[in-house]
């Protein structure tokens, strides 16, 4: 079993949560979803779970129409679906990330990599 870590830094972070405020603001909220999609990018783009990199696979575009559903939802509903649209977005949230291919790719060009430099271990298969 792999380990299970957060590579992403608290500077890093505050960086993008300010990058994606100011997107809100200067769209004057008209680009919420990307900013929200461009920060979860990376967030989970830096998390590995039992050796495994988790790559976001969510759309600005998917995220608005799900809004746009979820509004519809509240004005029929006169507001009760409202309670609702917290859980649906960490539902939604939750099944847009897989866990990358990259592995292969990593341990592909390592091996490729000691080869090259003259490590009698590596080779290119």
């Amino acid at each position: 079993m792999g380990e299970s870590y957060f590579d992403g830094g608290l500077l890093q972070l505050i960086g993008w949560k300010l990058l994606g405020a100011l997107i809100i603001l200067c769209t004057f909220g008209i680009c919420t979803p990307w900013a929200i999609c461009m920060i979860y990018n990376w967030e989970i783009s830096h998390t590995v779970i039992n050796g495994h990199r988790l790559c976001f696979t969510g759309t600005a575009t998917g995220l608005f129409l799900q809004w746009i559903k979820w509004f519809f939802l509240c004005i029929i509903t006169f507001g009760i679906y409202g309670f609702w649209v917290g859980n649906c977005f960490k539902k939604m949230a939750g099944s847009t990330y897989r866990v990358c291919k990259l592995k292969f790719l990593q341990n592909t060009i390592l091996r490729r990599s000691k080869s090259l430099f003259g490590s009698s271990r590596g080779s290119y298969f």
